[in-house]
């Protein structure tokens, strides 16, 4: 009996490791307990770990503010408005952005720059991209495996590859929140009132904001993403030192040093797209805030969760870059099938 008990469990374990689009080995193994009742466990151990992996205050390597992405067609002056950055510990200079992915006729759409969030622990660099809305179309894809009992390919459809500006990571497992989610018009699991929500209306543009208050109230939506509540609303950082709250997560996903992502709006509209490893939530909602953002919430976390590339078109050719050098996963990710839901963006 106990072969047998053993044999199953196992078997169940190799299908999750086996089961199609990409995950990490920590991943995989993190959501099998979760899906099998070792929540608890996973939180604790997960807890303990990155409580206990402060990153150094040594300054960083400043080459780090030199982001993968480059100008292109020679031209990196933002055609909006992009915050002037903190200068890093050790340098006279604001880092500088750069233009990511550009329109068809050349005009740039996505920004990207790095910084360090946190002034007391300046080892830590988060990289950020600017979006124009103005000439961008934003999708949401439903995974493989989230939300679940979904009919997708979970992949960026063919037709759309040599239009793509950005690819970006959604939020937290559904099994793991109880946000909602909207997809193609219709609504696969119940929207909340009051929890963090990403939306995009018929026509492509997407801004984030408390669902019932800033979103879902009159403009009607083709998709909506919920991940716990706001951590940046009137261009202030929520999540307060030292104060842990459910509303987040709690303590056990709070004050973990790990790699994070974040998803804002600015007073323009423009999209801000924040991440970073040695994270902590206090230093996402900061780190978004200083990148313009007056609304702001959470979306995934941890190795291999966190994933921005933006794409530049060259000979025909769609090439990815990592928004950081040091996320892991593939650059192009979402151009094959996927277990999680994830958002990309194209131009005209």
């Amino acid at each position: 009996m106990i072969l047998g008990l053993c044999v199953i469990i196992g078997a169940s374990y190799m299908r999750a490791l086996s089961a199609p689009g990409y995950a990490t080995f920590a991943d995989t193994t993190s959501a099998w307990l979760r899906d099998h009742g070792g929540g608890d466990l996973v939180d604790h151990v997960e807890a303990w770990w990155y409580s206990r992996h402060k990153p150094s205050r040594t300054p960083a390597d400043l080459r780090q503010f030199a982001t993968d992405a480059r100008p292109q067609n020679g031209s990196a002056t933002p055609r909006i408005g992009v915050p002037t950055l903190p200068r890093p510990v050790g340098s006279a200079v604001s880092p500088t952005w750069h233009a990511a992915a550009v329109t068809t006729d050349g005009g740039p759409v996505v920004y990207v720059s790095a910084f360090e969030p946190d002034p007391a622990l300046p080892s830590v660099v988060a990289g950020v991209a600017v979006i124009d809305q103005r000439s961008t179309h934003t999708h949401f894809v439903t995974g493989l495996a989230e939300p679940g009992h979904t009919r997708t390919r979970g992949e960026v459809p063919p037709v759309d590859i040599p239009h793509l500006a950005a690819t970006f990571n959604s939020g937290f497992r559904f099994a793991d929140i109880s946000g909602g989610v909207m997809a193609g018009g219709h609504v696969l699991r119940q929207m909340r009132t009051g929890q963090a929500t990403a939306a995009i209306d018929a026509h492509g543009h997407m801004t984030v904001g408390q669902w019932g208050r800033d979103v879902g109230t009159t403009t009607p939506l083709v998709a909506a993403r919920q991940n716990l509540d706001l951590i940046v609303d009137r261009g202030r950082a929520l999540p307060a030192p030292g104060h842990s709250s459910d509303r987040w997560g709690g303590t056990h996903l709070q004050y973990q040093y790990t790699w994070r992502s974040g998803l804002g709006v600015d007073r323009a509209g423009n999209l801000i797209y924040l991440a970073g490893n040695h994270l902590d939530l206090q230093a996402l909602a900061t780190g978004l805030v200083v990148a313009g953002a007056v609304r702001a919430m959470e979306l995934d976390m941890h190795s291999g969760m966190t994933s921005f590339s933006s794409w530049q078109h060259i000979g025909g050719q769609a090439t990815p870059t990592r928004l950081l050098s040091g996320m892991n996963g593939p650059e192009r990710r979402y151009l094959e099938p996927d277990r999680r839901d994830f958002f990309y963006l194209t131009t005209p």
